[in-house]
C-alpha cells in the first residue's frame, strides 16, 4: 500500500482548517493491538507537516498490554532500542471532537516502515493483508459492526461498576426491558449525543436500541463496502461514546462481562461480499442452496476455535458465554436464530449476509475482522461445506466446543495453519507474548474470592 499522494493530503487539511477556523488543536490517533487509541495533540500550524512528513511514534507501540506497559517478550521494546517508525493520516478521518471545550479535530494514523512500507504489527496493516486477498479476486467485503456498551456510574463501589441515576427520574435501573423506549427516554440527553457526535464525525451510526441489562445499550453501524473503513469507525464511535458519556457524568464500559449475571457486551460484524458489478455474491431466495454464502460460513467455522484470541482477546472476555445471554460457545450456524455463531438474517434476497455473534466488545475490530475475513477466504477459496443449520435452541443441540479460556484461546490460534497462512505468523507471535504475559501477572494475583474462601477455613 503506497501512501497517498501528499497533494491530495494537503487538500484534505486545507478545506478542514478552511472550513474549521476555530480549531486550536488536532489529536493524532492510532488503535493499539487492545484498540486502545494512544497517540500525540498538535496545533493546527502542525498539521501540515502531519501531512507532508508524518509523525514518529515507537514501534513498541504495537508491543503494549492492557496497562500500557510495552512487553519485552515481543522484540518491539528494548531488543531494536525503542526505536521510531513513521505514522502517516489515513485520508478521510479528519473530523472534529464535539465534546472539546477547546476546539479540537481529530486524524486517524497507521504506522510504516521509516522506508514507507506498511509496519507489519499495526493491527490496521494485518486487515489490510488479508483484504487484499479479496481484491485479487475482484470481490469486495461488505461490512458494519453492532457495538454494546454500558454506561455506568462515575463512581464505583469498592472498585465495581454500577448504573448510573437517571437524569430524569434520579433512580438507578435495576430490570432488563430490551428494546424498552422508556429507558432510552431516561438517558436520552447522552444518547442523542452520541448520534449527531457520528453524524458530525462522518461515523454511520443509524440507531441505539436499549439492551438486556440495566443501563446497557447498542449502537448500530450502516455497512460499507470498506472493511478498513468499517473498524475505523468502530475504534472512532468507541472513543465518542466515552467521551460524550463523560460530558453527561457519566462513565462508559466495553468490558465483555462488567457485572455478574447480567448480560455481557458483544461486537457482532455483518458482512456480505460483493463481486466486480457490486452485486452480493450470497443473494438467494434459499440462502442454503447459495453455494458462495455456505462456503464462506463453512470456513468461518472451521476457523473459528483458532480465532477466538482475537474475538475474544481477555480473561474477563470468556465470563460473557451463557446460553442465557444469547452468547454461542459452538461453531454453528442457522438462519435468522440468534442462538448460533453465524445467524443468517432472512429478509429480501439481495440483502443475504452472514452475521458473526462471537466476539466481545473488548476485541480489537481490525483484529477480529482479519480473523472472521481469513474464514471467509479460506472457505471460498477452498469450497469448505458447513455443517447442517441449526433450527430452534442451538444450546441444547450443539455441545460447547470453542475455547472457553484465554490460555486454551492463544494455543489454538498459535497452532493455526490456517490462519498463519492469512496473518503474518510474527504477528501472531506478538498477540500471543502480550496475551500471555497480561495472563501470567493475572493467574498471579490473589482474588477477593480466594481470601473468603481459604483464608480462614483451610
Amino acid at each position: 500500500m503506497s501512501v497517498p499522494p501528499r497533494a491530495v493530503q494537503l487538500n484534505e487539511a486545507n478545506a478542514f482548517l478552511k472550513e474549521h477556523p476555530e480549531v486550536l488543536y488536532v489529536d493524532l490517533l492510532i488503535a493499539d493491538m487492545n484498540g486502545v487509541v494512544r497517540g500525540k495533540r498538535i496545533e493546527r500550524t502542525s498539521l501540515h507537516k502531519v501531512y507532508e512528513k508524518g509523525i514518529n511514534l515507537p514501534a513498541s507501540l504495537f508491543a503494549l498490554d492492557i496497562n500500557g506497559s510495552t512487553v519485552e517478550s515481543t522484540g518491539l521494546g528494548l531488543d531494536i532500542g525503542d526505536a521510531d517508525r513513521i505514522c502517516y493520516p489515513i485520508p478521510d478521518t479528519l473530523s472534529n471532537e464535539p465534546w472539546q471545550k477547546r476546539p479540537t479535530a481529530q486524524l486517524l494514523m497507521t504506522m510504516h516502515e521509516l522506508e514507507g512500507e506498511p509496519f507489519f504489527a499495526d493491527p490496521r496493516e494485518v486487515l489490510r493483508q488479508v483484504v487484499s486477498k479479496f481484491d485479487e479476486m475482484g470481490l469486495t467485503i461488505c461490512a458494519a459492526f453492532e457495538l454494546e456498551f454500558y454506561l455506568i456510574d462515575q463512581e464505583n463501589v469498592n472498585g465495581r461498576p454500577q448504573p448510573p441515576r437517571s437524569p430524569i427520574s434520579g433512580k438507578r435501573p435495576q430490570s432488563t426491558q430490551v428494546y424498552l423506549i422508556d429507558d432510552l427516554d431516561e438517558y436520552v440527553d447522552c444518547l442523542q449525543d452520541i448520534l449527531e457526535g457520528a453524524k458530525e464525525q462522518g461515523i454511520p451510526a443509524d440507531a441505539i436500541v436499549k439492551e438486556s441489562a440495566p443501563a446497557q445499550f447498542e449502537v448500530n453501524l450502516h455497512h460499507v463496502a470498506d472493511p478498513l473503513k468499517a473498524c475505523d469507525y468502530a475504534v472512532l464511535l468507541k472513543r465518542l461514546i466515552k467521551n460524550i458519556a463523560y460530558d453527561h457524568e457519566m462513565d462508559t464500559t466495553f468490558m465483555a462481562k462488567p457485572y455478574p449475571g447480567q448480560a455481557g457486551n458483544g461486537l457482532h460484524v455483518h458482512i456480505s461480499v460483493l463481486d466486480k458489478d457490486g452485486k452480493n455474491i450470497f443473494t438467494s431466495e434459499d440462502p442454503e442452496q447459495n453455494a458462495a454464502l455456505r462456503h464462506a460460513i463453512g470456513g468461518v467455522l472451521e476457523t473459528l476455535p483458532a480465532s477466538m484470541a482475537f474475538l475474544c482477546p481477555n480473561v474477563n472476555s470468556y465470563r460473557r458465554f451463557g446460553a442465557q445471554f444469547y452468547v454461542p460457545n459452538a461453531p454453528s450456524w442457522g438462519l435468522d436464530n440468534r442462538t448460533v455463531a453465524l445467524r443468517v438474517p432472512t429478509g429480501s434476497a439481495d440483502a443475504v449476509r452472514i452475521e458473526h455473534r462471537v466476539a466481545g466488545a473488548d476485541a480489537n475490530p481490525y483484529l477480529l475482522m482479519a480473523a472472521v475475513l481469513a474464514g471467509v477466504h479460506h472457505g471460498l477459496t477452498n469450497k469448505i461445506e458447513p455443517s447442517t443449520p441449526i433450527e430452534g435452541n442451538a444450546y441444547e443441540q450443539v455441545e460447547q466446543s470453542l475455547p472457553n479460556n484465554l490460555r486454551d484461546a492463544l494455543r489454538e490460534l498459535d497452532d493455526s495453519e490456517i490462519l498463519n497462512k492469512y496473518i503474518d505468523p510474527k504477528y501472531i507471535d506478538i498477540f500471543v507474548a502480550c496475551k500471555e504475559s497480561e495472563l501470567e501477572e493475572f493467574e498471579h494475583s490473589i482474588s477477593d474470592l480466594e481470601y473468603n474462601w481459604y483464608l480462614h477455613t483451610v
